[in-house]
């Protein structure tokens, strides 16, 4: 018979040991170990697609977007390596209506600059799909794509390709007819694919930052609320980047560049001069801005009703991240003020599209706390 034990005595004397924690069904199955890295290979993605969307920027701002005439998928890969591919290039531009309309007589050092930025920005495109390639065969070859997310990359890589043919579509529509610019329609849907890319990516990281029995488990705390308002925010926030796309498409930030009359006017003057009448909303400088301010304080109001929600989250982390996606978009209005009334002068205007990538991801940030909050002790 065991003797009887002390009160005192502690429980176990050393011999027993604790059981080990059972890991659920959802961890035990699939690869969960390649989180990190597949994680780390998405961040690597959003980093260079943050950066391809600047240099983007800065090659409409520069109006070097129309300066290489021809999609060599293979053979575009290498610039011109002497002077006679330089004079080729050149002569290609010169059969352009950009050159005939807009830069009669350009110099072939003025051409030069601005075929750079182009190349770069196609270079950088190609180096993002040789990326998420690698990546993806990689991890595919090594059997460390965790369960449920083969789908998911593979989409990524899907819209990337998909991206590339509609920027060579946008090109194509500046280099027909009397065209000096591309159609602003295609720039629009252009940038909108690139934050729909940068937003998808970037939820998937947050996805992966955490267990999947982790990700069910905080969806269950979901605060429905404030997940509707950052859902309303990221619509409103795309609508304003497509709006926003339109301005750059048609150089309508440098059309009325007094706030916040235009023209000094409430609406605009000759809103309405292009027939058909649908054509000016997407190419009629007064209208299209007209728009984007409007759309602009709607966005605004939104966020300071989504701060005010915000700081009634059930977690301190859904209440810093409404707090600073509600303070990017006001300030991100500002910097748009202050872009329209310097004549979207490039240092301030791609300061302008910079923070719109940031207003963007924090919004993102923000949903996905609200729809997967981190559980916390009752002292927070």
């Amino acid at each position: 018979m065991a003797e009887p034990r002390s009160i005192f005595e502690e429980v176990s004397d050393g011999e027993e040991t604790r059981p080990q924690r059972q890991t659920g069904m959802i961890d035990r199955g699939g690869n969960t170990g390649a989180r990190r890295l597949v994680r780390a290979w998405l961040i690597a993605l959003f980093s260079l697609i943050v950066v391809m969307i600047v240099v983007g920027g800065l090659t409409r701002l520069t109006d070097s977007g129309l300066s290489i005439t021809e999609w060599n998928l293979v053979s575009g890969t290498l610039p011109p390596m002497n002077e006679a591919d330089w004079a080729s290039e050149f002569e290609k531009y010169q059969q352009s209506p950009e050159y005939r309309l807009q830069n009669e007589g350009m110099s072939l050092a003025a051409f030069k600059s601005i075929y750079w930025w182009e190349w770069g920005h196609r270079q950088l495109g190609r180096f993002i799909g040789l990326v998420w390639i690698i990546g993806f065969l990689g991890f595919l070859a090594a059997r460390k794509i965790p369960n449920g997310w083969t789908g998911r990359l593979l989409t990524v890589g899907v819209l990337i390709g998909v991206q590339g043919a509609i920027g060579w579509w946008m090109v194509h529509s500046g280099l027909q007819g009397d065209r000096v610019d591309v159609a602003s329609y295609r720039l629009a849907t252009h940038l909108g694919l690139a934050f729909a890319i940068l937003g998808l990516i970037l939820w998937f990281i947050l996805l992966l930052g955490r267990s999947e029995a982790d990700n069910m488990q905080a969806r269950r705390l979901r605060d429905r609320g404030l997940w509707g308002m950052g859902t309303g925010l990221m619509h409103l926030a795309m609508l304003q980047i497509l709006l926003g796309a339109l301005v750059a498409g048609i150089d309508a930030g440098r059309s009325f560049v007094d706030w916040p009359l235009m023209g000094g006017q409430v609406f605009p003057p000759d809103a309405f001069s292009i027939e058909p009448v649908w054509r000016n909303f997407f190419e009629n400088p007064g209208l299209v801005q007209f728009f984007h301010r409007i759309v602009g304080y709607v966005l605004a109001l939104f966020a300071i009703g989504a701060l005010f929600r915000g700081r009634k989250g059930a977690t301190k982390g859904v209440r810093t991240a409404f707090m600073l996606a509600s303070g990017m978009i006001l300030v991100q209005m500002v910097l748009g003020i202050v872009t329209v009334v310097n004549a979207a002068m490039l240092h301030i205007a791609i300061t302008h599209q910079a923070g719109a990538i940031l207003t963007w991801s924090l919004i993102i940030l923000a949903r996905f706390r609200a729809g997967y909050p981190t559980a916390q002790s009752v002292r927070g």
